[in-house]
């Protein structure tokens, strides 16, 4: 017990750690684009996207392979792997010279990218199922007080010294922070049935395809994941709209993304511990009516002030999502695969992550900035509604249905 309240400490400030350093790039993010070369604000606005969602590609197929290699070897030394890797691409990223470097080099960057899943994995395996929300959601606190923190630290640092030397803080950072996990972290292997069978790959994700629960939320994981990164890329170019100075456009957007932080860090744990109590489907459900809700006015704000306090709202909701989502999975994961179908949420969520950007920058060419939250919580009212129907469904087991097939 001492070793897993150890081991969620150093997570917990390793997080912060990750969050807060690779959101400092995530304000200027279109700006340093501008930097590149003389393009206009759509060629801007289509290469943010772009690049914001390389990264998820090959992220997108190595999760499950991290989460079958963790079952096997366990989590800590994945977690290592990822925070060097991520270090060096982003150190490396202080010095690309075009739009094309800059894509190969965060599409290079996805191999080792899922730092934050995989440590939200590594603690569920750890959790008793009672508490799985409760945990969930105060080591999202440390991932979101870094996301709280970091742009605006990040559009400080990039407004005094420069994007270079932003870049390079970011990378330094977070080989600190995989050296912290490599010399304090003591991976507790989770006891698995004697009898436990071992699956195959195949097995494994139509089993997963045949989980109505699981699927389903795996699904409504991406949903989310979609809505919310479609506009992150463009967040600063919408704040850049809402004001006159823009000298001070980078500040201001990082502002506006610690917004949401804020009401996210302040709600996740209260969010998780009701997940506990009354289950993690009715606050799901709860939560993504709210998301709908919140999320439409954003696009009628008329100055800074609306907008960032409607992203504090926003933000109360968004602190519930993932560790519910991850608390449900890891409620009907099996422990001898607990790991890989992890690794599969997580890809769900990076496909999000993938197509989110895409769509936010094509929304947005072909209508407005604003489109883009009308967009959003359409996916949240699809998401809502399939979660509607999931509840009606009886319950299974996953390891019935593989057994079934095998």
């Amino acid at each position: 017990m001492q070793r897993q309240k150890q081991n969620f400490i150093i997570i917990w400030i390793c997080n912060l750690l990750v969050a807060g350093t690779m959101t400092m790039i995530m304000p200027f993010l279109s700006l340093y684009i501008e930097t590149m070369g003389d393009f206009s604000e759509s060629y801007v606005q289509k290469w943010a996207g772009i690049i914001f969602g390389a990264t998820f590609i090959t992220a997108f197929l190595m999760s499950p392979i991290w989460g079958r290699i963790a079952d096997k070897y366990g989590y800590k030394p994945i977690l290592v792997i990822n925070a060097t890797g991520l270090a060096l691409s982003i150190l490396l990223m202080g010095y690309v010279e075009n739009v094309w470097q800059f894509f190969f080099l965060r599409l290079l960057m996805g191999v080792v990218t899922g730092f934050i899943p995989t440590s939200l994995a590594f603690i569920s395996s750890q959790t008793d199922k009672k508490e799985a929300g409760k945990t969930l959601g105060t080591l999202q606190m440390g991932s979101v007080s870094g996301t709280l923190f970091g742009p605006i630290v990040g559009g400080l640092l990039a407004d005094s010294f420069g994007f270079q030397y932003t870049f390079i803080i970011t990378a330094v950072t977070v080989f600190v922070a995989g050296i912290i996990i490599l010399v304090g972290v003591t991976e507790v292997k989770a006891v698995k049935k004697k009898a436990a069978q071992i699956y195959s790959r195949k097995d494994v994700l139509v089993g997963i395809i045949k989980h109505p629960l699981l699927f389903n939320v795996m699904l409504i994981t991406s949903l989310i994941q979609i809505g919310n990164f479609s506009i992150q890329p463009l967040l600063s170019l919408y704040v850049s709209d809402l004001i006159s100075d823009p000298m001070q456009v980078t500040f201001l957007a990082g502002l506006t993304f610690s917004a949401a932080g804020l009401g996210n860090i302040l709600f996740s744990r209260f969010w998780g511990r009701l997940g506990d109590h009354i289950g993690y489907e009715k606050v799901l459900f709860i939560l993504l009516g709210f998301a709908v809700i919140f999320m439409i006015p954003q696009a009628w704000v008329t100055s800074l002030w609306q907008l960032i306090l409607l992203r504090l709202i926003y933000g109360t909701v968004l602190g519930g999502l993932i560790p519910t989502t991850t608390a449900l999975i890891r409620r009907e994961a099996p422990i001898s695969i607990q790991g890989e179908v992890m690794g599969y949420n997580t890809s769900f969520r990076f496909f999000g992550n993938i197509f989110g950007p895409l769509l936010g920058g094509f929304v947005s060419g072909l209508f407005s900035i604003s489109a883009v939250f009308y967009s959003t919580a359409a996916l949240f009212l699809i998401a809502f509604i399939i979660l509607y129907f999931i509840k009606k469904k009886p319950s299974v087991d996953l390891d019935d249905i593989i057994k079934g097939r095998s």
